[in-house]
């Protein structure tokens, strides 16, 4: 098969030919019908990640067709349109066991643990608890978008968050991630400030549903929140991961307001400082956001299918493999507007 690969961290991407992916016994092998190109790719291709081992294949926004079955896989035949988490959990520790497959011990990522979806095939792991089927009406495009950056601000803004009418909730940076949770918090009835740096990604903020913007680059965005929330947000999302916007993320909280941190810093920036006085003194909340569950795909799905949510808004254009090549390595940029989803191979 032709795969993306990249032999050193931080040196270009190549298109080869290597061998074909088998299943595992519980796992599936999949072809790719569309993968995604998400800033945690880049944070890969960076070295940022102790997981990833050389040579490797990124890609871990993935949408297929099941295309070869392990001994042991009992939910899945051959031929099923599907999607997946990017943290897919082995079903059987801890964590699974209590439904946080998100945080599992064992944990599965293509693109990271294994090599991921920027390739026509990709073997997958523990197919009966991860392997999502589509519904018609989505395809496979769209449910590459899903794979991260939508999946992952559902259960940020959803689960983690438990945002609610009326409140209002603040995003920082309008990337993949910022964009989407922005759809989900807005189609929920909450009120979005919209933060970042570029006029045209805020633009972008607008026209999915965010009720006021600021632009961080030109504005205190930290006081700017908090004028137009009338005392601060209810919720805040640092969906873009830097010392700045997760200090901004916590600063603008109104008291017993909620910080969720969904966006990954970068390697030296982990230790992030936070306003501690301010937690204290407003007793704030503090949580972390990991990808989402198989299992509650369903509900994210329905809400698509009945229109009441449109990640499809997000795409910005699709590309062929070979385009992706520069892709990856430029995803810093941000230059581009909306994902970018890669569906010719």
């Amino acid at each position: 098969m032709k795969a993306a690969v990249y032999d050193e961290f931080q040196q270009p991407l190549t298109i080869r030919d290597v061998p074909d992916p088998a299943p595992g016994k519980t796992g599936v092998v999949l072809s790719v019908k569309s993968c995604g190109i998400c800033r945690s790719d880049w944070h890969g291709w960076m070295g940022n990640d102790p997981d990833i081992k050389l040579p490797h294949v990124p890609g871990h926004e993935l949408s297929g067709v099941v295309e070869a079955v392990g001994s042991d896989v009992r939910l899945w035949k051959g031929g099923e349109r599907v999607t997946l988490p990017f943290v897919c959990g082995c079903g059987t520790c801890e964590q699974c066991i209590s439904g946080n497959q998100q945080v599992c011990d064992r944990q599965f990522q293509p693109g990271f643990t294994h090599w991921g979806g920027f390739a026509e095939y990709v073997a997958i792991e523990y197919a009966d608890t991860n392997l999502v089927r589509l519904p018609d009406e989505i395809d496979f495009v769209a449910a590459a978008s899903l794979g991260c950056r939508f999946a992952t601000s559902f259960r940020a803004v959803v689960d983690q968050a438990r945002v609610t009418a009326g409140q209002w909730v603040a995003v920082h940076g309008c990337g993949g991630v910022g964009l989407s949770a922005i759809i989900i918090a807005s189609a929920l009835g909450s009120k979005v400030v919209a933060v970042d740096i570029t006029n045209d990604k805020l633009e972008l903020a607008t026209s999915v549903g965010a009720a006021a913007v600021v632009n961080a680059r030109t504005d205190d965005a930290i006081e700017a929140v908090r004028e137009i929330t009338g005392g601060g947000a209810d919720v805040s999302i640092d969906a873009l991961g830097s010392p700045e916007t997760c200090f901004n993320s916590i600063s603008c909280l109104r008291k017993r307001g909620k910080h969720v941190q969904v966006g990954i810093m970068e390697a030296g920036q982990h230790q992030a400082v936070i306003p501690i006085d301010l937690v204290i003194a407003r007793e704030l909340e503090i949580v972390g956001s990991h990808g989402m569950q198989a299992h509650r795909y369903p509900e994210m799905l329905e809400m698509i299918r009945q229109g009441e949510l449109q990640p499809q808004k997000l795409i910005g254009k699709t590309i062929s493999m070979d385009e992706a090549l520069l892709g990856l390595t430029e995803m810093n940029s941000f230059h581009s507007r909306g994902l970018t989803v890669i569906d010719r191979f």
